[in-house]
């Protein structure tokens, strides 16, 4: 028991830690706070006024004072304070927050076919509207990417066979201030970037262009132009393209070498309402735990007055997985999205005495023999003479754990479940002691095809560890070998959850689901900067393709998708547009069975949100959930803001707007959202929501309610029928929850809406708690 609250205890001093860590960085980025003012309206003279009037004070004090200025999308603005100012400025009238400038991180051609294919699996008769053939390829839709920059040399962003720029276009692609060329064209249509001078007044040089490649990967997952032969090294073969090829990018490069400022990630959204883009993709975003409230939050306040614009934005989930609780981006209005895999492995097998084949995977481009012909031995049997070193350390392959007289020339097998060091630090220590092959357990990493390069290396299952345990215990010489990568298709069962993905509940709320949907987010293949030696393979020129992980590679895909929609719909907002990608999502695997996560267990709505989305089906959803401003403005009343404050933040109130007396979480779940999140329940008690739905079907329809609820838990739907003429298109629905007992856990379950040619489903969770874990 005592080394249970020892345990607790240094858990919550990490916690605490790790929150005090970050307002510490928060401090230490030049003393720069962002002053957010609410709506930009040319009708607020008075907004407009005590904008200037306090950018101006500033600037006579010093003349760089001000870091940037948002006037399109929103009001405010960033500049250098003392927290004496900033405090003073917090109580100036039309302030509505005044905050630390936070730094954000990064969430670091076959995932496509695999979403079309899986829809095919779906529908096992008659065409695929918005299949390959027949679906419209994003035309004249422009993607708007926050992120590192980008290369436009690659060809996946040649313009051959595009059309001019559509005049909706008003951006701009800015001038270098480096000594390198950067040009746009057709395809990337502009180029902003946020370098800003230091206290000094020293302007970095400054360009768009991509120093990092998360950037170039992201732009060429949602629009990229189709690019035969593409691979990384021969691996994953095929055609590059982006989900929405015919789509437009500009790129707004909002993160340095430090990370992604919320000064710049917050101009950029101000910069792309005007620039005119369609969607905004954001690969980005805070840490599980280190979430703030709206109106300290820059990707929040950017995505509210996007979306009040039509934009839609979606934004990755996280990398914090699998924990519960780690979703990020959950403001209503964010389209949010999760990770999982796709039905390619890339294999890296082990052969051992006698010829028996481990498959495992990672990629490794060694050079040894395909005959076990090498001295193979586990870090535990190569530990280190010095006897402040553990065996356990050793079977980690830790650094300074092992012994180079007995690693030299061999294959070491390696642990990495302790979590502590990474797995190049232990890569690192084998090589440096003489090994010429690593072998390294991790049931995680064995799922997103960690890079070795030249090194013969390979990642193995805790089950296909204990095999080749056996073999080395047993056996007075172990031999083996680690032969090349080799990359198979269709594998099986795919798709699984990414094991890092974020998950639900919200942290602040019960009454909202999040994430909103998932995506392939593992071993992706996509464009790469040109002059990226660090990622080349000794002997190798830089790949111009790259393979990499993470909720940034999944909402690329969802962005892509959103442009497809938006670009047969035009008309259609941006909360249409996220109904069709969340009710026609896919929740079955490519054997026909529920997406599990990469543990077994059956993925729930806070693994995969409503599903995986599929490109075709979101084409044609048939009913749409159309979730309006107010219903925004009554989520900001739940959390604690009042009209007045809302009536600043948002131009777009209606005249009889008031937030309710009682209003509280439990009111978000009356939002018309595409999901459905109850809370607080208790027993044998009803709790009700309202749901409305728009047809942009056929115009005569009658759909039907079907109900997946699980067992102590009664859900009804009133009326079950819905009837839609040309006279009524819009019709709404009752939900009732009861429970026979209080649950002791979450109760998942979903509603589908059908007339025999659409199915629109919506996921619902009922919990107990009314707060976030």
């Amino acid at each position: 028991m005592r080394d249970i609250v020892l345990f607790f205890c240094f858990f919550l001093f990490l916690f605490s830690l790790l929150r005090e860590t970050n307002a510490v960085s928060q401090e230490k980025n030049n003393g720069v706070y962002i002053v957010y003012m609410g709506a930009a309206d040319s009708s607020n003279d008075g907004t407009k006024n005590q904008q200037a009037e306090l950018m101006s004070s500033l600037i006579k004090r010093k003349k760089d004072a001000v870091v940037h200025s948002y006037n399109n999308g929103f009001s405010g603005f960033a500049a250098r304070l003392s927290e004496a100012e900033a405090k003073s400025i917090a109580q100036k009238p039309g302030v509505i927050s005044v905050f630390p400038d936070p730094i954000l991180q990064l969430h670091t051609t076959r995932s496509w076919d695999f979403l079309q294919y899986q829809t095919e699996v779906e529908i096992s008769s008659g065409p695929i509207s918005g299949s390959d053939n027949a679906s419209p390829k994003g035309v004249d839709t422009i993607i708007g990417i926050l992120d590192t920059g980008i290369w436009p040399e690659s060809e996946s962003f040649s313009d051959n066979d595009m059309s001019e720029v559509p005049s909706k276009w008003k951006g701009t692609c800015m001038e270098s201030h480096d000594s390198t060329s950067f040009k746009c064209n057709k395809k990337l249509v502009g180029a902003r970037f946020y370098d800003d001078s230091d206290e000094d007044g020293v302007r970095p040089s400054g360009s768009a262009r991509d120093e990092n490649g998360h950037g170039t990967h992201v732009a060429s997952t949602a629009a990229g132009s189709p690019i035969s032969g593409a691979s990384y090294y021969g691996l994953a073969s095929g055609t590059a393209k982006g989900g929405s090829p015919g789509s437009r990018i500009a790129m707004y490069r909002v993160c340095m070498t430090d990370g992604c400022h919320g000064s710049a990630i917050m101009k950029a959204f101000d910069d792309a309402i005007a620039d005119g883009v369609d969607v905004l993709s954001l690969s980005l975003g805070s840490s599980s735990g280190l979430e703030v409230e709206f109106s300290s939050d820059p990707i929040a306040i950017g995505a509210f007055h996007a979306v009040e614009k039509g934009i839609l934005v979606s934004c990755s989930a996280g990398n914090d997985g699998p924990g519960p609780a780690t979703v990020v981006n959950v403001a209503p209005w964010i389209l949010t999205v999760a990770a999982t895999t796709i039905d390619r492995d890339f294999e890296t097998d082990i052969v051992l005495g006698g010829n028996k084949l481990i498959k495992g995977g990672g990629i490794s481009f060694g050079n040894l023999t395909k005959s076990p012909v090498y001295p193979l031995i586990s870090g535990d049997l190569a530990k280190s003479g010095n006897t402040d070193v553990s065996e356990k350390n050793a079977r980690y392959c830790n650094p300074n754990s092992l012994d180079g007289t007995k690693v030299k020339g061999k294959i070491v097998l390696c642990d990495n479940r302790d979590g502590y060091y990474s797995l190049t630090e232990k890569l690192t220590e084998v090589k440096s002691k003489g090994g010429i092959g690593f072998i390294v357990v991790d049931d995680n990493a064995r799922t997103v095809a960690p890079k070795f390069k030249s090194f013969p290396a390979a990642v193995v299952t805790e089950k296909d560890s204990n095999e080749i345990l056996s073999y080395i215990n047993s056996t007075k010489k172990p031999v083996a070998s680690v032969l090349p990568t080799v990359t198979i298709a269709n594998y099986k069962p795919a798709p699984l959850v990414a094991y890092f993905s974020s998950r639900g509940p919200t942290y602040n709320t019960h009454n909202l689901l999040k994430p909103d949907i998932t995506a392939p987010g593992v071993a992706i293949l996509a464009a790469w900067p040109g002059n990226d030696t660090n990622e080349a393979v000794a002997g190798q020129a830089p790949p111009l393709y790259n393979i990499i992980s993470g909720t940034s590679m999944s909402c690329p895909h969802v962005s892509g998708i959103a442009a497809l929609v938006k670009a047969q719909n035009p008309s259609w907002s941006p909360s249409a547009i996220k109904s069709a990608i969340m009710t026609s999502a896919l929740q079955t695997n490519n054997l026909k069975a529920p997406i599990t996560t990469v543990s077994g267990s059956v993925a729930t709505p806070y693994d995969i949100g409503a599903g995986e989305a599929s490109p075709s089906l979101a084409l044609n959803p048939g009913l749409v959930y159309e979730t309006n401003t107010a219903d925004y403005l009554q989520y900001l009343c739940s959390v604690g803001y009042d009209k007045s404050k809302i009536k600043l933040i948002s131009n777009t109130v209606p005249n009889d707007f008031s937030c309710p007396t009682n209003s509280s979480s439990e009111s978000v779940s009356q939002m018309n959202y595409p999901s459905i999140a109850v809370s607080n329940i208790k027993e044998n008690e009803i709790k009700k929501v309202t749901r409305t739905v728009t047809n942009v079907g056929q115009e005569d329809a009658t759909y039907t309610a079907s109900i997946k609820a699980p067992v102590g838990l009664e859900v009804q739907v009133t009326p079950n029928k819905l009837v839609f003429t040309n006279n009524s298109k819009k019709l709404s629905y009752e939900v009732s929850f009861k429970a026979s007992s209080k649950p002791k856990e979450d109760l998942f379950g979903s509603i589908t809406w059908t007339n025999g040619k659409y199915k629109v489903r919506s996921p619902f969770v009922v919990s107990t708690n009314s707060q976030g874990v």
